[in-house]
């Protein structure tokens, strides 16, 4: 497949076998992930892959975020979030950890992260992966910073699931990118 067809065809796919992946696969991943762009080569990235028992470690920060949020929330509830750490037999925790360089500008950072993100998806799919980018509250709270060490200046910016595909693609069409350009010539 070449590289625009591996764009166009990506999509997020929340259904994967149980089915190990070999360490060397992902390794793969990673190496395209750290290709992205990163002005002034700051390699603001850090990734954690956690893989069988590994994954307790996320599924224990999905339920003490939860569990802070809902005090009184029983043992099945907490269990439940637990559980969300099990949905891939790979999960990659992908963090920004900025420079503390006064040139660099923090946003840039976060671009070079998320640009990480895109590759390492773009290869997942390449390879026949299947590959879900999960973010929102608990990703990015302070507790699951915790979970991986990880000090009050870096941010978990998302979490990958990886598997082989247990379900079809969605179909999703791209919008147009004529709708979304606005062409600017010499006047």
């Amino acid at each position: 497949m070449n590289l625009i067809d591996v764009i166009r065809t990506r999509r997020s796919i929340g259904r994967v076998k149980e089915d190990d992946i070999d360490r060397g696969v992902i390794q793969q991943l990673l190496d395209a992930a750290v290709c992205a762009p990163n002005h002034k080569r700051t390699v603001p990235w850090k990734f954690f892959v956690m893989a069988g028992k590994g994954r307790s470690r996320l599924g224990h920060a999905y339920a003490e975020i939860y569990r802070a949020d809902h005090p009184d929330a029983d043992e099945a509830a907490l269990e439940k979030q637990r559980a969300k750490a099990y949905r891939a037999p790979v999960v990659i925790a992908a963090a920004c950890v900025p420079s503390k360089a006064a040139s660099v500008i923090e946003l840039e950072e976060y671009a070079a992260v998320y640009a990480a993100i895109q590759n390492l998806l773009l290869a997942a799919h390449s390879l026949g992966l299947g590959a879900i980018w999960r973010t929102g509250e608990p990703a990015y709270s302070t507790l699951m910073n915790q979970a991986f060490g990880l000090d009050s200046r870096a941010k978990v910016l998302g979490l990958i699931y990886i598997g082989i595909p247990d379900m079809e693609p969605p179909r999703i069409s791209c919008t147009p990118a004529a709708e979304k350009t606005v062409w600017i010539e010499e006047e």
